[in-house]
Protein backbone atom coordinates (compact mmCIF):
# COMPACT_ATOMS: atom_id res chain seq x y z
CA UNK A 1 0.00 0.00 0.00
CA UNK A 2 2.83 2.66 1.22
CA UNK A 3 4.73 1.45 -2.38
CA UNK A 4 1.52 2.48 -4.06
CA UNK A 5 1.34 5.77 -2.86
CA UNK A 6 5.15 6.75 -3.59
CA UNK A 7 4.28 5.19 -7.34
CA UNK A 8 1.45 7.68 -7.68
CA UNK A 9 3.48 10.41 -7.99
CA UNK A 10 6.00 8.85 -10.29
CA UNK A 11 3.62 6.77 -12.72
CA UNK A 12 0.51 8.62 -12.27
CA UNK A 13 -2.93 6.64 -11.07
CA UNK A 14 -4.85 4.02 -13.11
CA UNK A 15 -8.13 4.89 -14.51
CA UNK A 16 -11.44 2.71 -16.19
CA UNK A 17 -11.78 4.39 -19.58
CA UNK A 18 -14.15 2.14 -21.60
CA UNK A 19 -16.65 -0.55 -19.93
CA UNK A 20 -18.88 -3.10 -22.47
CA UNK A 21 -21.15 -6.23 -21.59
CA UNK A 22 -23.34 -8.68 -22.98
CA UNK A 23 -26.80 -9.56 -21.79
CA UNK A 24 -26.86 -11.40 -18.70
CA UNK A 25 -29.21 -14.76 -19.29
CA UNK A 26 -29.66 -17.95 -17.92
CA UNK A 27 -28.74 -19.77 -21.30
CA UNK A 28 -26.90 -18.54 -24.60
CA UNK A 29 -26.39 -21.38 -26.97
CA UNK A 30 -25.71 -19.46 -29.78
CA UNK A 31 -22.88 -18.00 -28.31
CA UNK A 32 -19.43 -19.74 -27.30
CA UNK A 33 -17.53 -18.02 -24.25
CA UNK A 34 -14.93 -16.46 -26.93
CA UNK A 35 -17.98 -15.18 -28.53
CA UNK A 36 -19.20 -14.05 -25.72
CA UNK A 37 -15.69 -12.65 -24.37
CA UNK A 38 -15.33 -10.48 -28.25
CA UNK A 39 -19.12 -9.29 -28.03
CA UNK A 40 -18.43 -7.45 -24.61
CA UNK A 41 -14.82 -6.63 -25.38
CA UNK A 42 -15.37 -4.92 -28.37
CA UNK A 43 -17.61 -2.16 -26.92
CA UNK A 44 -14.95 -1.99 -24.21
CA UNK A 45 -12.49 -0.51 -26.66
CA UNK A 46 -15.15 1.36 -28.42
CA UNK A 47 -16.17 3.11 -25.49
CA UNK A 48 -12.52 3.72 -24.71
CA UNK A 49 -12.20 5.05 -28.32
CA UNK A 50 -9.04 2.43 -28.96
CA UNK A 51 -8.60 -0.22 -31.20
CA UNK A 52 -7.55 -3.66 -29.74
CA UNK A 53 -3.98 -2.97 -31.57
CA UNK A 54 -3.44 -0.61 -29.04
CA UNK A 55 -3.72 -2.98 -25.94
CA UNK A 56 -0.75 -4.01 -24.47
CA UNK A 57 -1.72 -6.19 -22.09
CA UNK A 58 -5.27 -8.62 -21.04
CA UNK A 59 -6.31 -10.00 -18.00
CA UNK A 60 -9.26 -12.71 -17.87
CA UNK A 61 -11.83 -13.24 -15.08
CA UNK A 62 -13.01 -17.04 -15.97
CA UNK A 63 -13.65 -18.70 -12.59
CA UNK A 64 -14.41 -22.68 -13.84
CA UNK A 65 -12.90 -24.84 -16.35
CA UNK A 66 -15.81 -27.25 -16.26
CA UNK A 67 -18.08 -24.97 -16.91
CA UNK A 68 -16.54 -23.72 -20.55
CA UNK A 69 -15.39 -27.69 -20.82
CA UNK A 70 -12.30 -26.11 -21.33
CA UNK A 71 -8.71 -26.59 -19.24
CA UNK A 72 -7.11 -23.04 -20.07
CA UNK A 73 -10.12 -21.17 -21.84
CA UNK A 74 -7.71 -17.79 -21.83
CA UNK A 75 -5.88 -18.75 -24.23
CA UNK A 76 -8.79 -19.57 -26.79
CA UNK A 77 -10.13 -16.24 -25.90
CA UNK A 78 -6.92 -14.63 -26.17
CA UNK A 79 -6.30 -16.12 -29.97
CA UNK A 80 -10.05 -15.67 -30.75
CA UNK A 81 -9.87 -11.14 -30.04
CA UNK A 82 -6.21 -11.53 -32.10
CA UNK A 83 -4.45 -10.82 -29.54
CA UNK A 84 -1.72 -13.16 -29.89
CA UNK A 85 1.93 -11.69 -29.37
CA UNK A 86 0.35 -9.58 -26.49
CA UNK A 87 0.72 -11.11 -22.47
CA UNK A 88 -2.47 -12.43 -21.40
CA UNK A 89 -3.25 -14.02 -18.26
CA UNK A 90 -6.00 -15.35 -15.96
CA UNK A 91 -7.54 -14.87 -12.33
CA UNK A 92 -9.76 -17.45 -10.97
CA UNK A 93 -10.81 -16.54 -7.67
CA UNK A 94 -14.32 -18.23 -7.24
CA UNK A 95 -17.29 -15.69 -7.27
CA UNK A 96 -14.50 -12.99 -6.58
CA UNK A 97 -13.03 -13.80 -9.64
CA UNK A 98 -13.72 -10.70 -11.51
CA UNK A 99 -12.75 -8.56 -8.35
CA UNK A 100 -9.23 -9.92 -8.50
CA UNK A 101 -9.10 -9.67 -12.13
CA UNK A 102 -9.76 -5.64 -12.09
CA UNK A 103 -6.79 -5.66 -9.04
CA UNK A 104 -4.22 -7.85 -11.39
CA UNK A 105 -4.93 -5.33 -14.46
CA UNK A 106 -4.41 -2.36 -12.24
CA UNK A 107 -1.52 -3.99 -11.24
CA UNK A 108 -0.36 -4.22 -14.87
CA UNK A 109 -0.56 -0.59 -15.00
CA UNK A 110 0.77 0.78 -11.69
CA UNK A 111 3.89 -1.44 -11.70
CA UNK A 112 4.60 0.23 -15.48
CA UNK A 113 4.79 -2.77 -17.44
CA UNK A 114 1.30 -1.67 -19.54
CA UNK A 115 -0.03 1.73 -20.69
CA UNK A 116 -3.52 0.02 -21.46
CA UNK A 117 -4.64 -3.09 -20.16
CA UNK A 118 -8.00 -5.09 -21.23
CA UNK A 119 -9.79 -6.98 -18.35
CA UNK A 120 -12.45 -9.55 -19.45
CA UNK A 121 -14.69 -11.33 -17.24
CA UNK A 122 -16.51 -14.07 -18.96
CA UNK A 123 -18.61 -17.40 -17.96
CA UNK A 124 -20.50 -20.30 -19.88
CA UNK A 125 -22.06 -22.17 -16.84
CA UNK A 126 -24.39 -24.38 -18.73
CA UNK A 127 -22.13 -25.97 -20.89
CA UNK A 128 -21.45 -27.74 -17.83
CA UNK A 129 -24.13 -30.51 -19.06
CA UNK A 130 -24.95 -34.38 -17.70
CA UNK A 131 -25.64 -35.89 -20.87
CA UNK A 132 -26.97 -38.84 -18.79
CA UNK A 133 -29.47 -37.16 -16.94
CA UNK A 134 -30.33 -34.26 -19.95
CA UNK A 135 -29.65 -31.34 -17.41
CA UNK A 136 -27.63 -29.23 -16.13
CA UNK A 137 -27.62 -28.03 -12.92
CA UNK A 138 -26.31 -31.17 -10.93
CA UNK A 139 -23.17 -30.80 -13.07
CA UNK A 140 -22.84 -27.16 -12.44
CA UNK A 141 -23.65 -27.58 -8.41
CA UNK A 142 -20.83 -30.22 -8.86
CA UNK A 143 -18.44 -28.52 -10.65
CA UNK A 144 -18.55 -25.63 -8.18
CA UNK A 145 -18.43 -28.10 -5.10
CA UNK A 146 -15.23 -29.15 -6.31
CA UNK A 147 -14.10 -25.65 -5.05
CA UNK A 148 -14.84 -27.06 -1.97
CA UNK A 149 -12.39 -29.09 0.19
CA UNK A 150 -12.27 -32.41 -1.92
CA UNK A 151 -10.55 -34.87 1.61
CA UNK A 152 -13.41 -34.07 4.34
CA UNK A 153 -16.30 -31.14 3.18
CA UNK A 154 -17.26 -32.08 -0.56
CA UNK A 155 -17.81 -35.86 0.66
CA UNK A 156 -20.47 -34.49 3.30
CA UNK A 157 -22.13 -32.36 0.27
CA UNK A 158 -20.89 -29.09 1.02
CA UNK A 159 -22.34 -26.81 -1.85
CA UNK A 160 -21.77 -22.97 -2.48
CA UNK A 161 -25.14 -22.34 -0.54
CA UNK A 162 -24.65 -24.55 2.75
CA UNK A 163 -21.07 -22.55 2.89
CA UNK A 164 -22.98 -19.07 2.85
CA UNK A 165 -25.49 -20.42 5.08
CA UNK A 166 -23.35 -20.95 7.76
CA UNK A 167 -22.26 -17.81 7.88
CA UNK A 168 -25.68 -16.01 7.61
CA UNK A 169 -27.25 -18.39 10.20
CA UNK A 170 -23.90 -17.17 12.66
CA UNK A 171 -24.73 -13.55 11.73
CA UNK A 172 -28.40 -14.60 12.58
CA UNK A 173 -27.60 -15.69 16.61
CA UNK A 174 -25.00 -12.87 17.26
CA UNK A 175 -26.82 -10.05 16.12
CA UNK A 176 -30.72 -11.43 15.56
CA UNK A 177 -31.09 -10.88 12.15
CA UNK A 178 -34.32 -11.80 10.48
CA UNK A 179 -34.62 -14.06 7.20
CA UNK A 180 -37.78 -11.08 6.22
CA UNK A 181 -34.58 -8.22 6.14
CA UNK A 182 -32.45 -10.60 4.25
CA UNK A 183 -35.59 -11.27 1.95
CA UNK A 184 -35.57 -7.35 1.65
CA UNK A 185 -32.76 -7.16 -0.37
CA UNK A 186 -33.87 -9.76 -2.74
CA UNK A 187 -36.97 -7.64 -3.20
CA UNK A 188 -34.89 -4.39 -3.78
CA UNK A 189 -32.10 -6.09 -6.45
CA UNK A 190 -35.22 -7.98 -8.27
CA UNK A 191 -36.77 -4.50 -8.64
CA UNK A 192 -33.76 -2.36 -9.83
CA UNK A 193 -32.88 -5.20 -12.04
CA UNK A 194 -36.27 -3.87 -13.97
CA UNK A 195 -33.77 -0.25 -14.93
CA UNK A 196 -30.92 -2.82 -16.22
CA UNK A 197 -31.65 -3.83 -19.78
CA UNK A 198 -28.44 -6.46 -19.90
CA UNK A 199 -30.35 -8.09 -16.03
CA UNK A 200 -31.38 -11.42 -16.54
CA UNK A 201 -33.98 -11.78 -13.29
CA UNK A 202 -35.90 -8.53 -13.09
CA UNK A 203 -39.04 -9.52 -10.64
CA UNK A 204 -42.18 -7.54 -8.98
CA UNK A 205 -42.19 -9.71 -5.82
CA UNK A 206 -42.79 -8.90 -1.72
CA UNK A 207 -41.22 -10.11 1.20
CA UNK A 208 -43.67 -12.67 1.50
CA UNK A 209 -43.06 -14.36 -1.87
CA UNK A 210 -39.25 -14.69 -0.70
CA UNK A 211 -40.28 -16.06 2.14
CA UNK A 212 -42.91 -18.33 0.72
CA UNK A 213 -40.24 -19.62 -1.67
CA UNK A 214 -38.75 -23.33 -1.81
CA UNK A 215 -35.96 -23.41 0.86
CA UNK A 216 -32.24 -23.95 -0.70
CA UNK A 217 -30.36 -24.44 2.39
CA UNK A 218 -31.32 -22.54 5.48
CA UNK A 219 -31.98 -19.79 5.81
CA UNK A 220 -31.70 -19.14 2.02
CA UNK A 221 -34.59 -19.72 0.18
CA UNK A 222 -34.98 -19.94 -3.51
CA UNK A 223 -35.39 -15.50 -4.18
CA UNK A 224 -32.34 -15.35 -1.54
CA UNK A 225 -30.31 -17.21 -4.12
CA UNK A 226 -28.51 -15.61 -7.20
CA UNK A 227 -28.83 -17.70 -10.40
CA UNK A 228 -26.25 -19.65 -12.35
CA UNK A 229 -25.74 -16.91 -15.76
CA UNK A 230 -23.92 -16.35 -18.81
CA UNK A 231 -22.54 -13.30 -20.06
CA UNK A 232 -19.09 -11.21 -20.75
CA UNK A 233 -18.05 -8.03 -19.07
CA UNK A 234 -14.37 -6.20 -20.21
CA UNK A 235 -13.09 -2.64 -18.53
CA UNK A 236 -9.90 -0.93 -20.53
CA UNK A 237 -7.56 0.78 -17.81
CA UNK A 238 -5.36 2.94 -19.05
CA UNK A 239 -2.28 5.20 -17.36
CA UNK A 240 -2.54 8.62 -16.59
CA UNK A 241 0.06 9.37 -19.32
CA UNK A 242 -1.83 7.84 -21.65
CA UNK A 243 -5.57 9.20 -20.23
CA UNK A 244 -4.43 12.83 -21.14
CA UNK A 245 -2.03 12.33 -23.95
CA UNK A 246 -5.85 11.22 -25.83
CA UNK A 247 -7.34 13.65 -24.08
CA UNK A 248 -10.22 11.59 -22.65
CA UNK A 249 -12.98 13.52 -21.35
CA UNK A 250 -14.38 11.14 -18.60
CA UNK A 251 -11.41 8.66 -17.17
CA UNK A 252 -12.52 7.00 -13.70
CA UNK A 253 -10.20 6.82 -11.33
CA UNK A 254 -8.95 3.52 -9.16
CA UNK A 255 -8.88 5.34 -5.37
CA UNK A 256 -7.80 2.17 -3.61
CA UNK A 257 -8.34 -1.42 -3.93
CA UNK A 258 -8.07 -3.53 -1.03
CA UNK A 259 -7.92 -7.48 -0.81
CA UNK A 260 -7.93 -10.30 2.22
CA UNK A 261 -8.24 -14.05 1.72
CA UNK A 262 -8.83 -15.72 4.45
CA UNK A 263 -8.77 -19.32 5.91
CA UNK A 264 -10.63 -21.72 3.63
CA UNK A 265 -12.11 -23.78 6.28
CA UNK A 266 -14.49 -21.42 8.17
CA UNK A 267 -14.49 -24.00 11.28
CA UNK A 268 -10.77 -22.85 11.75
CA UNK A 269 -11.53 -19.07 11.95
CA UNK A 270 -11.40 -18.14 15.18
CA UNK A 271 -11.68 -14.17 16.78
CA UNK A 272 -8.41 -15.05 19.01
CA UNK A 273 -5.86 -15.52 15.41
CA UNK A 274 -4.57 -12.88 13.18
CA UNK A 275 -7.85 -11.48 11.64
CA UNK A 276 -9.50 -11.95 15.32
CA UNK A 277 -9.76 -7.30 15.24
CA UNK A 278 -12.34 -7.79 13.22
CA UNK A 279 -14.30 -10.73 14.47
CA UNK A 280 -15.67 -13.89 13.80
CA UNK A 281 -17.40 -15.84 11.53
CA UNK A 282 -20.81 -14.07 11.66
CA UNK A 283 -18.61 -10.74 10.52
CA UNK A 284 -17.02 -11.76 7.31
CA UNK A 285 -13.56 -10.40 8.75
CA UNK A 286 -11.46 -10.70 5.48
CA UNK A 287 -14.14 -8.45 4.24
CA UNK A 288 -13.60 -6.05 7.23
CA UNK A 289 -9.84 -6.02 6.10
CA UNK A 290 -10.07 -5.89 2.25
CA UNK A 291 -12.39 -2.33 2.77
CA UNK A 292 -10.14 -0.88 5.32
CA UNK A 293 -7.07 -1.51 2.80
CA UNK A 294 -9.06 0.29 0.00
CA UNK A 295 -10.33 2.78 2.46
CA UNK A 296 -6.37 3.66 3.34
CA UNK A 297 -5.88 4.08 -0.09
CA UNK A 298 -8.66 5.96 -1.43
CA UNK A 299 -7.91 8.64 1.92
CA UNK A 300 -11.65 7.81 3.20
CA UNK A 301 -12.10 8.42 6.31
CA UNK A 302 -16.11 7.87 6.95
CA UNK A 303 -17.53 5.51 3.98
CA UNK A 304 -20.96 5.79 5.31
CA UNK A 305 -20.90 9.37 3.71
CA UNK A 306 -18.08 9.56 1.40
CA UNK A 307 -19.61 6.53 -0.57
CA UNK A 308 -22.25 7.75 -3.19
CA UNK A 309 -23.27 4.25 -5.03
CA UNK A 310 -22.21 0.80 -4.27
CA UNK A 311 -22.12 -2.35 -6.20
CA UNK A 312 -21.96 -5.46 -3.13
CA UNK A 313 -21.58 -9.13 -3.57
CA UNK A 314 -25.13 -10.52 -3.14
CA UNK A 315 -24.47 -13.65 -4.57
CA UNK A 316 -27.21 -14.89 -1.35
CA UNK A 317 -29.83 -11.42 -0.08
CA UNK A 318 -27.49 -12.32 4.02
CA UNK A 319 -24.15 -11.38 2.37
CA UNK A 320 -25.19 -8.22 1.34
CA UNK A 321 -26.76 -7.63 4.56
CA UNK A 322 -23.47 -8.57 5.91
CA UNK A 323 -21.29 -6.22 3.66
CA UNK A 324 -23.10 -3.27 4.82
CA UNK A 325 -21.42 -3.63 7.78
CA UNK A 326 -18.19 -5.24 6.77
CA UNK A 327 -17.70 -1.77 4.45
CA UNK A 328 -18.20 0.55 7.13
CA UNK A 329 -21.81 1.92 6.13
CA UNK A 330 -23.11 1.02 9.12
CA UNK A 331 -22.28 -0.63 12.61
CA UNK A 332 -21.81 -4.61 13.37
CA UNK A 333 -25.36 -6.05 13.53
CA UNK A 334 -27.25 -3.39 12.27
CA UNK A 335 -27.30 -4.34 8.56
CA UNK A 336 -30.87 -5.39 8.84
CA UNK A 337 -31.72 -2.19 9.88
CA UNK A 338 -29.98 -0.92 7.18
CA UNK A 339 -32.60 -1.78 4.97
CA UNK A 340 -35.59 -1.71 7.16
CA UNK A 341 -34.63 2.21 6.68
CA UNK A 342 -34.90 2.09 3.18
CA UNK A 343 -31.17 3.56 3.03
CA UNK A 344 -29.89 1.20 0.39
CA UNK A 345 -32.89 1.36 -1.88
CA UNK A 346 -32.10 3.80 -5.23
CA UNK A 347 -33.42 7.00 -3.64
CA UNK A 348 -32.01 6.34 -0.14
CA UNK A 349 -28.90 7.93 0.97
CA UNK A 350 -26.73 5.08 0.09
CA UNK A 351 -27.80 3.51 -2.89
CA UNK A 352 -26.54 -0.39 -3.39
CA UNK A 353 -26.30 -2.28 -5.93
CA UNK A 354 -28.94 -0.29 -8.31
CA UNK A 355 -27.49 -2.65 -10.98
CA UNK A 356 -29.85 -5.08 -9.80
CA UNK A 357 -26.80 -7.27 -8.12
CA UNK A 358 -26.40 -11.49 -8.56
CA UNK A 359 -29.76 -11.19 -8.06
CA UNK A 360 -31.42 -9.18 -10.15
CA UNK A 361 -28.93 -8.88 -12.69
CA UNK A 362 -27.22 -12.86 -12.49
CA UNK A 363 -24.12 -14.01 -11.59
CA UNK A 364 -21.87 -14.89 -14.45
CA UNK A 365 -19.29 -16.19 -12.47
CA UNK A 366 -16.14 -14.58 -13.56
CA UNK A 367 -17.33 -12.08 -15.39
CA UNK A 368 -19.69 -10.48 -12.02
CA UNK A 369 -17.12 -8.78 -10.20
CA UNK A 370 -15.87 -6.98 -13.44
CA UNK A 371 -19.67 -6.04 -14.19
CA UNK A 372 -19.76 -4.49 -10.52
CA UNK A 373 -16.99 -2.07 -11.31
CA UNK A 374 -18.28 -1.13 -14.73
CA UNK A 375 -21.83 -0.77 -13.21
CA UNK A 376 -19.94 1.90 -10.45
CA UNK A 377 -17.75 3.28 -13.25
CA UNK A 378 -20.77 4.51 -15.36
CA UNK A 379 -22.61 5.52 -12.01
CA UNK A 380 -19.75 7.89 -11.75
CA UNK A 381 -19.84 9.04 -15.14
CA UNK A 382 -23.60 9.56 -15.18
CA UNK A 383 -24.04 6.78 -17.79
CA UNK A 384 -26.14 4.30 -16.14
CA UNK A 385 -29.63 5.29 -17.58
CA UNK A 386 -32.48 4.42 -15.62
CA UNK A 387 -30.86 2.99 -12.89
CA UNK A 388 -28.47 6.50 -12.48
CA UNK A 389 -28.54 7.61 -8.80
CA UNK A 390 -27.85 10.63 -7.38
CA UNK A 391 -23.57 11.75 -7.08
CA UNK A 392 -22.52 14.29 -4.74
CA UNK A 393 -18.93 12.83 -3.85
CA UNK A 394 -17.82 11.45 -6.77
CA UNK A 395 -17.33 8.54 -5.40
CA UNK A 396 -18.34 4.62 -5.46
CA UNK A 397 -17.23 1.33 -4.74
CA UNK A 398 -17.32 -2.29 -5.95
CA UNK A 399 -16.98 -5.29 -3.35
CA UNK A 400 -16.47 -8.37 -4.80
CA UNK A 401 -16.30 -12.13 -2.79
CA UNK A 402 -16.24 -15.45 -3.35
CA UNK A 403 -14.25 -19.13 -2.86
CA UNK A 404 -15.30 -21.37 0.29
CA UNK A 405 -17.06 -19.84 2.75
CA UNK A 406 -16.32 -16.63 1.67
CA UNK A 407 -12.82 -16.75 2.10
CA UNK A 408 -11.89 -14.65 -0.87
CA UNK A 409 -12.13 -10.29 -0.89
CA UNK A 410 -11.43 -7.69 -2.80
CA UNK A 411 -12.67 -3.70 -2.42
CA UNK A 412 -12.33 -1.69 -5.01
CA UNK A 413 -12.98 2.60 -4.55
CA UNK A 414 -13.67 4.39 -7.75
CA UNK A 415 -13.46 7.82 -8.14
CA UNK A 416 -14.50 11.17 -10.55
CA UNK A 417 -12.30 14.19 -10.65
Amino acid sequence: MKSYKKMKSEKGRVAVVGTGQTRFEARTPLSTYFELALEASSEAVRDAGITFAEVDSVVYGIYNDLFERQIMPDTYVHDYLGLYGKPGTRVTTGGATGGYAFRSGFAEIASGLADVTLVIGVEKAQDCYDWAQGKSTPEVLKSIAYSADMTWEFPLGTSAASSYAILASAHMRKYGTTEEQAAMVSVKNHGNAFNNPYAQSPMKISVDDVMASRMISYPFKMLDCSLYTEGAYALVLMSENAVRRRGLKDPVWVLGIGSSNDKSFTGSRSAKDRLGMYGDIADLRNHYAAANGAYEMAGIADPGKGIDVAELHDAFSFTEIQGYEAMGFCRKGEGGKFIENGVPLMKGDLPVSPSGGLIGAGHAVGATGVMQIGEVANQLRSRAGKRQVEIKNGKGLAHSIGGPGSSYCSVSVLGVD
